[in-house]
């Protein structure tokens, strides 16, 4: 039995019943109780459910449980699927400029087409494996969409998107030796996925969040989106406000637009410390963050940013100093036991030196908390000790 006629059999009564029966099932059970129901079922069926079981565990932290227990996936699905609350924003933004219909290239299993349908919007989902569009179209039914979600398997660059009011491309970015870091490697090339959305009234490209600033095309509005503090992808907009660079943050949405400010100064350490999102950082939009804080750098290559005052902001996080120390482990170690700092958080940025390796060598014990930052100030290794701003 292949890959493809395994998935058929699961969308079968018997398959989905089996779904149901190992729903749950815990990693060091799974030969236990595939021994007992391969007595009463197809050993390939067996397996299958048992991996799709596995595969929904895995896709909750995207999807949501609800969601995660009626969807279907491939390991590669769940891997490059867009998170939901992402998803769920860019939907959003494309229904905010008016579009009705998008087609999503390349669409995987079908996580963007699902927030753009939940959102009203008229989805052609289109991707040329086998197996991940007969996942996408399993999804779209499970979820009662199929009336909004048409989905095709085909070669996106042979896809004809005139009368489609949006494109969205979200190109591979694996291969079979991991991430790939040149846009012109993607499946398909980010200069067909440009050529396409410049065709288009509206588009959206999702990339990796380290593209070059200099890779992005001048006609695109590039926006780089964090969840929950992680950076999770970068977008090109087309059809929008080419030129801008926004960081947008989630929960919320928060969004960022660059000023085209120059860097920051650099100044001596302050009282608090601020350590912008990484999507903040990503768009270049330190100097943003810096100026409203009325605060300054730590190193002139460095985005941590130092204030004298607290102010509130959601795109950092602030910290206040207490100790500012040369580079040395043996006085952290005796500075953490005088203070009895058992709970250390070890954050890095310009040092070498990893954080583990630091907790291993300062052994710290105690009741209370601190953070130690390894960095640079003004050129020298530098380690800062603080505790995150209370409320």
């Amino acid at each position: 039995m292949n890959d493809l006629s395994a998935f058929a059999a699961l969308l079968t009564p018997a398959g989905r019943a089996l779904l149901d029966e190992v729903r749950g099932t815990e990693p060091a059970a799974e030969l236990s109780v595939a021994t007992r129901l391969r007595r009463t079922h197809p050993a390939d069926l067996v397996s299958a459910a048992l991996g799709q079981a596995r595969l929904r565990q895995r896709a909750e932290a995207k999807f949501g449980a609800a969601d995660a227990q009626r969807m279907f996936f491939t390991a590669n699905g769940v891997e490059q699927a867009t998170r939901t609350a992402v998803a769920e924003y860019r939907a959003g933004r494309f229904k905010a400029l008016g579009v009705t219909s998008v087609a999503d290239l390349c669409c995987g299993i079908g996580g963007d087409a699902i927030a753009l349908a939940r959102a009203g919007i008229r989805v052609l989902a289109v991707d040329r494996d086998p197996l991940t569009a007969a996942v996408a179209r399993a999804n779209a039914d499970a979820l009662g969409l199929a009336d909004l979600i048409e989905v095709r398997e085909a070669d996106v660059t042979e896809v004809d998107t005139a009368g489609w009011d949006a494109v969205f491309v979200d190109p591979a970015r694996r291969g079979g030796r991991g991430r790939i870091f040149d846009p012109e490697a993607y499946s398909p090339p980010l200069s067909w996925a440009v050529g396409t959305a410049l065709k288009a009234p509206r588009a959206a490209l999702k990339i990796a969040p380290g593209i070059p600033h200099e890779a992005v095309p001048a006609q695109a509005e590039a926006e780089w989106i964090s969840d929950g503090g992680d950076v999770k992808e970068a977008v090109l907009w087309f059809g929008t406000d080419p030129g801008a660079i926004r960081a947008t943050l989630l929960p919320g949405p928060r969004s960022l637009l660059s000023r085209a400010l120059p860097d920051p100064e650099v100044r001596p350490v302050g009282r608090w410390l601020y350590e912008p999102d990484g999507a903040v950082i990503r768009a270049h939009l330190v100097a943003e963050v810096a100026e409203s804080l009325d605060g300054g750098l730590l190193d002139a290559t460095i985005a941590y940013i130092t204030a004298d005052d607290l102010r509130p902001t959601p795109y950092a996080t602030a910290y206040e100093i207490t100790d500012r120390l040369p580079f040395n482990l043996k006085k952290l170690k005796a500075l953490l036991r005088e203070r009895q700092v058992g709970n250390l958080t070890v954050k890095k940025r310009g040092s070498a030196v990893e954080p583990e390796e630091i907790r291993r060598k300062v052994k710290p014990q105690g009741p209370n908390a601190a953070t130690v930052f390894l960095t640079r100030v003004a050129g020298a290794p530098t380690m800062l000790i603080g505790t995150p701003a209370k409320g």
